[in-house]
């Protein structure tokens, strides 16, 4: 979409709604509604051309709390609705906000079509593991042995990896980030406006009430750096508060973290989000806490045609060529009888 420059300036609190938020005291999503609200007057764009669509669950009442036009939809369906809008209206620029069980379990089928299409959507997947507006219950995300209101012994599934589904689907702009890292999360989000194609960006998020403390990992100020690896384009994969530590590929082609303790950085795999082949960024979504440091930041951004634009194109064209529609002479073409 275009962006115009003149508009007037706009600021965080052009953006707040005037409805009453409506989370758990000190909820994540607090933090990522403060960071969007940051960064969206620095896009250029009108809020009237902004739309927020949302499924079902805490993280899907976002839209009531931007001052933008937003949908509440429907559980799962998130992806589908924002895909109509962005064909039928191109302009806009539409974000979709959804949770780890809205966009991963009902709603998993909608999420890869649309990111498999490439529709220049923004995708915002607020994961906490667990579900927390029906109270507890496990979701897609939860490690197995997670005890919780519908698995009281332990769940048994293998957890769903959004990134790599993300990225196995095809995804041309995919991304990691954490409520509370607020310069690292206004960073992402930047990046995924700017974005043309499918963003989709998982945000580590605390659900302080149901699963409280599952990404402190990644989140204490005096660790996370031990942690997680902090990707930068073009850079070796470094991390480390002492910065002593970093990823390589061994001799057999796997991943492996070594001490930078007579291996150089020029022997680390170096990062690059701009690679056309996924396989780097799907190597990088396999690290995983704990037994690995976790990459946070963009880990592939490249450029593909889009879905909205393809169907725009075609539509521009048949218009060309046979004239503007007749809707009534449609509803009378054809086999059709009158009763009297």
């Amino acid at each position: 979409m275009t962006v115009d420059t003149e508009l007037p300036v706009l600021t965080a609190k052009d953006f707040a709604s005037d409805q009453e938020i409506r989370w758990c005291p000190r909820c994540g999503d607090y933090s990522i509604l403060a960071q969007m609200k940051k960064v969206l007057p620095t896009l250029g764009v009108p809020r009237e051309k902004m739309v927020f669509v949302s499924g079902i669950g805490c993280s899907s009442r976002f839209p009531y709390y931007v001052d933008t036009y937003g949908f509440h939809s429907i559980h799962g369906r998130a992806p589908a609705v924002a895909t109509g809008l962005k064909v039928a209206r191109p302009e806009l620029m539409v974000w979709v906000i959804t949770g780890d069980g809205d966009a991963l379990s009902i709603g998993g089928n909608h999420l890869l079509h649309a990111i498999r299409r490439n529709v220049d959507l923004k995708i915002i997947m607020f994961n906490n593991q667990i579900y927390g507006l029906t109270k507890g219950q496990y979701s897609p995300t939860s490690p197995q042995g997670k005890r919780t209101k519908s698995t009281p012994y332990g769940s048994v599934d293998a957890p769903l990896n959004p990134l790599a589904v993300a990225i196995g689907a095809g995804a041309t702009f995919v991304a990691r980030s954490v409520d509370v890292d607020i310069k690292h999360l206004g960073m992402v989000l930047e990046r995924a406006a700017a974005h043309k194609g499918t963003a989709f960006v998982e945000v580590y998020q605390d659900c302080n009430v149901f699963n409280t403390g599952a990404f402190e990992f990644a989140s204490k100020k005096d660790s996370k750096q031990d942690h997680c690896i902090y990707l930068e384009q073009g850079r070796p994969l470094v991390f480390g508060s002492d910065r002593d530590q970093g990823v390589r590929l061994n001799e057999a082609g796997e991943v492996e973290v070594v001490k930078l303790n007579g291996v150089k950085e020029d022997d680390l795999l170096f990062h690059d989000e701009q690679r056309e082949d996924p396989s780097h960024a799907f190597r990088l979504a396999q690290l995983r806490w704990p037994n690995a440091p976790e990459p946070m930041g963009v880990f592939r951004a490249v450029e593909k045609p889009t879905y909205d634009e393809a169907v725009d194109q075609q539509y521009k064209e048949r218009r060309a060529k046979v004239g503007e529609g007749d809707l009534e002479a449609l509803f009378n073409s054809g086999d059709t009888w009158e009763v009297k």
